[in-house]
């Protein structure tokens, strides 16, 4: 399984790995990826880079997305409204935010007896997890304050 990509420039190093060519548009896609934090449709992707006065087509933003997800550079999310697109490749949880529709990065560790648990229960082998939450922002409480 290939390192995660934990940094922009390990994304640069993965592409040049993965024989992708660096060029304009895709450093554009990347370097906003990582600058924003957020996981952000095609669309989303298209419109922030233009508004930043880096011009590039709907269709080169789509081609570049599916290639860069494809080398596991980026993450690809399928969700009920489409695609969404984010900087972390390792495995994570996610709390999907239901007001905002915002996904937000988040880093759980289950106890080892519920990993058993759930072993002994299926027959199998758990190697990695990813979780999904789904809630509300809570007003006036800030993500550090839990």
């Amino acid at each position: 399984m290939p390192r995660p990509v934990d940094s922009l420039e390990a994304a640069f190093e993965r592409c040049r790995e993965c024989n992708l060519r660096l060029s304009r548009q895709r450093r554009y896609i990347l370097e906003l990826l990582w600058q924003c934090g957020e996981h952000l449709s095609a669309r989303e992707i298209y419109d922030r880079l233009n508004r930043q006065g880096k011009p590039i087509g709907h269709t080169s933003v789509y081609q570049n997305l599916e290639a860069l997800a494809s080398h596991n550079i980026i993450e690809c999310l399928e969700r009920a409204d489409g695609r969404r697109y984010g900087n972390r490749t390792h495995p994570h949880s996610h709390v999907n935010c239901l007001d905002s529709n915002r996904i937000l990065d988040v880093e759980v560790e289950l106890p080892p007896e519920l990993l058993a648990e759930v072993e002994q229960k299926t027959g199998t082998r758990i190697h990695s997890y990813r979780i999904e939450f789904f809630g509300v922002e809570n007003p006036g409480k800030s993500p550090a304050e839990g």
